[in-house]
């Protein structure tokens, strides 16, 4: 059993939700955390989980969708945090890629997610991008769980992550050629606290970059991590998998 702990399987992306879930179960992919990034999102994955048994939500407001958002916003996701299947609140973080940045709002909305958190005894999955110094320091102030999404740190600042108690998602760049940092990582890192993802649509592993990505594409994620780290697939898929089911609690869901 392969688990996807991070994609965006909205309908923009997607034709047929049905026809991706059906390709993913023929590989052994058979778990799907999907992320939400804003209010529509957020909507859209809570009602994908309650019509699939096998898709899980995660609710959250990312930094980079921050245009329009309202301090309402906070009330909802309180309201929404323990619905049945929702199982973690992300995608939420930093990004600091963008000249316009308005950090002192990502900040902000980051540590008022992170109180909810908290407050719920809720993992987390962190997006950093261009941040990843700041995000640290403020999830030094937090006690909380959680998987830092599209890790594309250094091995130290992983290793500073972990010692906090985070697991690092590790998707498609680790199949790309010149992507040794990663693969220096996954190297060095101990298999608890390595996740699967795929980030889909994004993020598409070798040798399909370039196209859409899909969850069904995990296989090939644990391939290359097995290949990295001396381990067969299988010993990957279940250790992955027990990781994913131990952060996330799927059986209470």
């Amino acid at each position: 059993m392969y688990i996807d702990t991070h994609c965006h399987l909205y309908k923009e992306y997607y034709n047929n939700i049905d026809d991706v879930i059906n390709e993913c179960k023929e590989v052994g992919v058979t778990k799907f955390i999907v992320n939400g990034c804003d209010m529509r999102s957020n909507i859209e994955t809570i009602e994908l989980a309650n019509m699939y048994d096998d898709i899980y939500a995660a609710i959250g407001f990312h930094p980079t969708e921050l245009a329009d958002f309202k301090d309402e916003y906070f009330s909802w996701l309180e309201d929404h945090i323990n619905d049945k299947k929702v199982v973690a609140i992300g995608e939420i973080g930093l990004d600091y890629h963008y000249n316009d940045t308005d950090k002192e709002k990502e900040i902000y909305v980051f540590r008022r997610q992170l109180d909810i958190a908290k407050k719920y005894n809720k993992p987390i999955i962190v997006h950093s991008r261009d941040s990843i110094q700041d995000t640290l320091d403020i999830l030094k102030e937090y006690k909380l769980k959680g998987s830092i999404h599209a890790f594309n740190g250094s091995l130290e600042m992983a290793r500073e992550f972990i010692k906090l108690g985070y697991m690092i998602g590790i998707g498609g760049v680790v199949t790309f050629k010149n992507a040794k940092n990663i693969k220096d990582v996954v190297n060095d890192t101990d298999l608890s606290y390595i996740l699967l993802e795929t980030d889909s649509p994004y993020l598409t592993p070798e040798p399909y970059r370039g196209t859409i990505n899909s969850p069904k594409y995990i296989p090939l994620i644990a391939k290359c991590i097995g290949d990295i780290k001396g381990k067969s697939t299988t010993d990957i898929l279940r250790v992955t998998a027990d990781n994913a089911s131990r952060l996330f609690d799927f059986l209470n869901k």
